[in-house]
């Protein structure tokens, strides 16, 4: 663990508010992208995110560097939560246009034809997206979205790293298939941003 983020932890463990506050400012965009990667849905990703930080936050005198980075230890209890939702069994809100937007490259050109082919790779992308188990979108967004290697994936999702590894192999098949009507530089285009 860095300097800084034991004194930014040790700083809150005292009741330094500013401790809290430099934690949060340093990790929430990145706890937020991964709720919403996961869950589709801005406010359950903003309710989740949130949730996250203040479960971490009453329970910081809990983390161990020792057994994990600050950043695995906040994803797994962001996962954790995330997969609360899907347990609800309520119909999920999709709303993946903002993660894709920020996920595919420009076209070269600002040509009508470009920004519809821009427009029907991003569609192409939600709906496979979308059909992904959580797990899997789990795998894929750790992996891409939070470039975490295959041990730390499996630590913030409970798994050997041979099984996060098998996910994502899994999640690229299950994407190949669903694209292939789209054309096949489609998967390439999103897994290599």
């Amino acid at each position: 663990m860095n300097n800084d983020l034991e004194t930014q932890i040790a700083q809150c463990l005292a009741g330094d508010q500013t401790g809290y506050a430099v934690l949060y400012d340093q990790f929430a965009p990145s706890v937020y992208r991964l709720c919403f990667s996961l869950l589709l849905n801005r406010e359950d990703a903003e309710d989740i995110a949130q949730e996250s930080f203040v479960y971490a936050f009453k329970n910081l005198r809990r983390y161990d560097p020792k057994l994990s980075a600050f950043k695995t230890w906040l994803f797994t209890i962001a996962i954790c939560r995330c997969r609360n939702v899907y347990r609800r069994q309520r119909p999920m809100l999709i709303d993946i246009a903002g993660f894709i937007q920020n996920t595919l490259h420009a076209p070269r050109i600002e040509t009508p034809e470009a920004r519809y082919t821009q427009r029907s790779v991003q569609d192409a992308v939600q709906q496979a997206l979308a059909t992904l188990s959580p797990r899997l979108r789990e795998a894929v967004v750790l992996r891409y979205g939070h470039g975490l290697t295959y041990r730390e994936m499996a630590d913030v999702i409970g798994c050997p790293a041979k099984t996060a590894e098998s996910r994502v192999r899994l999640a690229h098949d299950a994407l190949r298939d669903r694209l292939q009507p789209h054309g096949h530089g489609l998967l390439e285009e999103l897994v290599n941003i």
